[in-house]
């Protein structure tokens, strides 16, 4: 009688399992809402900041996980194109041998999530928040058989994604020789308070993923080194150290802003301690997301628009690193110091590597190149990303207002010459165009 009695409560147990499952059409709706993929996006970000990438790096690390949910999901969506061919090295995805029960967004998350997880130290934070995400899932009506399958397809494309990074001369270049400093005044050197040795010297090294070679778009060349007062570069160091001085309040905010320093070195008496920030290329991750929220865009077209920025980013880093280790340009401190006032120091702390070009001149503009081209030239919108990192929000006509006051800040803030700047602007112009002309998703 024990024994029926407990077949009995097994059998209204699955039952009121069974009951409480989701449908086909409610897992598809409870898995295409937007909110779980920016989170995720949300998240890397959190992880980048922690284990304190470079801009460079952390610009590779976006752009992986972004193309893997990509490529996951497309076969749901008709009219989307792969990157298959079109990104240099990456070939075919592994389709689904059986669809049945296979919810590609599920897939496309763990997609992004695996192949994130891969690219950071921090591994356990992704595994983390995995967990709390599927947690939810399954309180909603997801059952672990539902997503098993979809998980698995998810891990598939991630191993093919990772594959193809894994071939991008990053691991190489781990070893690559480190910047050396020469006697050249004209070069750049490390600039307090760190003293920093320069990051990434070999970036240009990593392959690209649209652009042909990494000096396709080399700019013009810095102004040639000369302490004469009447030279062209005096006045250039001249304006940087005036233009500090007499900064506006407006002109503070707009550089504190757009700092994006991930490693500021803050120094009080004798200690020294370091706050971490995020870096340009997550600000404009950040805004991609903003923008698909606001634009109100479904999954797939949240996924393509941090995708395509990503792209953007990714080549422009490689494009600017390209020319900062071919004209190694001092900084505006350094010059500064040694020649004009030694007290004087730069609004913003001077980051690790060579001046010439701009790098967030670079990447702001192509990046918003991609965004305009994807949202329209009038594309209002409120950027709170920095809201966690004490700053307040900023609000924007379009995203080419956002790179032009992103570019500027440089000077505001003390750490570029205007050259560097203008150059700047015009080769994420270039780099953006050429991406928006290269390739296509739909």
């Amino acid at each position: 009688m024990k024994q029926i009695f407990l077949f009995l409560l097994l059998m209204i147990s699955m039952w009121s399992c069974q009951e409480d499952r989701l449908t086909d059409d409610q897992a598809q709706e409870l898995l295409a809402d937007t909110h779980r993929f920016h989170a995720s996006l949300d998240k890397l970000t959190d992880v980048i900041v922690h284990d304190i990438f470079s801009p460079p790096v952390a610009s590779r690390i976006y752009t992986y996980p972004c193309v893997a949910a990509y490529e996951t999901l497309i076969p749901k969506h008709q009219g989307y194109k792969s990157m298959a061919g079109q990104l240099h090295g990456l070939k075919a995805i592994p389709k689904p041998k059986d669809t049945s029960g296979l919810y590609l967004e599920l897939a496309a998350l763990e997609a992004f999530l695996t192949v994130g997880q891969a690219l950071i130290f921090s591994e356990d934070k992704i595994a983390d928040f995995r967990f709390e995400v599927y947690a939810e899932l399954d309180s909603l009506g997801l059952s672990p058989m539902q997503r098993e399958k979809s998980v698995l397809y998810g891990k598939t494309v991630a191993a093919h994604i990772l594959a193809w990074a894994d071939a991008d001369n990053y691991k190489q270049t781990r070893s690559d020789p480190k910047y050396t400093i020469t006697d050249d005044p004209g070069k750049w050197k490390p600039t307090p308070p760190a003293y920093m040795e320069g990051i990434e010297p070999s970036w240009n090294n990593i392959r690209p993923m649209v652009i042909e070679k990494a000096d396709q778009f080399r700019p013009k060349a810095p102004s040639i080194y000369d302490l004469d007062k009447n030279s062209q570069f005096y006045k250039e160091t001249l304006e940087v150290y005036e233009t500090v001085n007499r900064l506006s309040e407006e002109q503070k905010q707009i550089a504190s802003f757009w700092d994006c320093n991930p490693y500021v070195m803050n120094q009080t008496g004798h200690m020294m301690f370091a706050t971490k920030k995020i870096t340009p290329g997550g600000h404009w991750m950040g805004i991609a997301n903003i923008a698909s929220e606001t634009a109100k865009h479904n999954l797939m077209s949240s996924i393509e628009t941090t995708m395509l920025v990503s792209i953007s980013l990714f080549d422009a880093f490689i494009s600017c690193w390209d020319e900062k280790y071919r004209s190694k340009l001092i900084r505006p401190e350094t010059v500064i110091n040694e020649y004009i006032d030694e007290k004087w120091k730069p609004l913003l702390q001077t980051p690790p590597f060579p001046e010439h070009t701009s790098g967030h001149s670079v990447i702001s503009t192509a990046s918003a190149e991609m965004l305009t081209h994807l949202l329209g030239d009038n594309f209002k919108y409120i950027d709170d990303v920095e809201l966690k990192y004490g700053l307040p929000i900023r609000k924007y006509n379009s995203f080419k207002e956002a790179s032009a006051e992103a570019a500027i800040s440089r000077l505001y803030g003390g750490i570029h010459y205007l050259p560097s700047i203008t150059e700047g602007v015009k080769q994420g112009e270039l780099i953006g165009q050429y991406i928006i002309q290269n390739i296509r998703t739909k």
